[in-house]
């Protein structure tokens, strides 16, 4: 069967988005599909765009991938962009909106974070009506058909659910996990391309990454909101939540 692994959330960890890389090599997959979010809170932003250029056959727009591309008054924003450059963030302002595709008979559609938004936020644990609208369509989507599997990122937990027959999953975040302090990636195996049911594997994995490799890279560069990034590096907890 095939194997597509799907990654998402890098935020500019290089070390982590590496440490994945080097898993899916091992693993033979040549196949990998990112879900946006390369740049922003980590320091290697330019680096990390680079790295999911290289290997990532089909890439989607995150909401940072979005904003830190457009004119900005913040300086931690600012100071992205600089590491950044104006060609790679020309190529995150054109990144498209979602991934279609047939696979082992299901229709499955990727987005970052709603196939309705970049900036639509839907957790694990709400409504079942907001869960179940990630399966609609959207006039941003291109085939206007309810998807069997939908997938994203943005929420930085990996979760599989199964809803009315259907299919949701989060790939988690390879940069900034916020449920395991570990790099998060999904693999799908099936049959790419094929409209007839057959088998389909949804499997989660987690990597280990050298974490305080990670922090100290981003200290030296001095990254604005150091303190923030440590805390979630080092303990998966989102930094709204710190006190």
């Amino acid at each position: 069967m095939d194997q597509i692994a799907i990654i998402s959330d890098v935020h500019g960890n290089v070390t982590a988005l590496q440490a994945v890389l080097d898993d899916i090599g091992d693993r033979g997959i040549t196949r990998i599909f990112c879900l946006g979010d390369i740049i922003g809170k980590g320091p290697g932003g330019d680096t990390a765009i680079d790295g999911v250029r290289t290997h990532c056959e089909r890439v989607v727009q995150g909401n940072w991938d979005d904003f830190v591309s457009r004119e900005s008054e913040f300086e931690a924003v600012k100071w992205h962009q600089q590491v950044a450059g104006e060609e790679r963030l020309d190529y995150l302002s054109k990144l498209p909106f979602c991934i279609e595709f047939m696979m082992s008979g299901k229709f499955v559609r990727l987005f970052h974070a709603s196939p309705r938004s970049l900036y639509e936020r839907v957790q694990p644990w709400d409504d079942i009506s907001s869960r179940l609208s990630l399966f609609e369509p959207s006039e941003l989507c291109t085939e206007q058909r309810q998807a069997d599997i939908a997938g994203y990122g943005d929420v930085h937990n990996a979760f599989i659910q199964h809803l009315k027959g259907k299919t949701l999953f989060n790939a988690g975040s390879v940069g900034n996990p916020l449920d395991l302090t570990l790099a998060s990636y999904v693999i799908l195996e099936g049959h790419y391309g094929e409209t007839s049911a057959g088998p389909l594997n949804i499997q989660f994995v987690r990597v280990p990454y050298d974490i305080e490799l990670e922090i100290q890279r981003a200290a030296e560069a001095e990254m604005p909101l150091l303190e923030p990034y440590m805390k979630e590096l080092r303990t998966g907890q989102y930094r709204g939540l710190q006190k």
